[in-house]
């Protein structure tokens, strides 16, 4: 998608395009043993070794690159009042599919 295009109407293939963008972006630097390319089943703990600070990093990434603050993350975050173990691309592409139609 063009930088200044609309993201309210998205579809998943581009809203996933976006994701690994981002996830590109924000890893390139690292030393990384994951093998392959990123993907919708990609996770970012168990495959990219995201800790903590690296999950509020690729929240303000998202919020910039699809130009939409104040999303509720925490439903991407936590389940049943505690953190997620895993993320996995295609979690927060439907996340955002979800809260940039809505």
């Amino acid at each position: 998608m063009e930088e200044n295009e609309n993201f309210e109407t998205a579809g998943r293939e581009d809203i996933l395009a976006g994701i690994i963008e981002v996830v590109e972006d924000l890893t390139q630097d690292w030393d990384l043993e994951f093998e392959g390319a990123i993907n919708a089943e990609t996770g970012l703990v168990g495959d990219l070794d995201f800790e903590s600070i690296d999950i509020v990093e690729f929240v303000v990434a998202i919020e910039q690159y699809f130009k939409k603050r104040g999303l509720p993350f925490e439903e991407l975050l936590m389940e049943e009042g505690r953190y997620v173990d895993e993320i996995k691309i295609k979690d927060t592409v439907d996340f955002l599919f979800k809260h940039l139609h809505g």
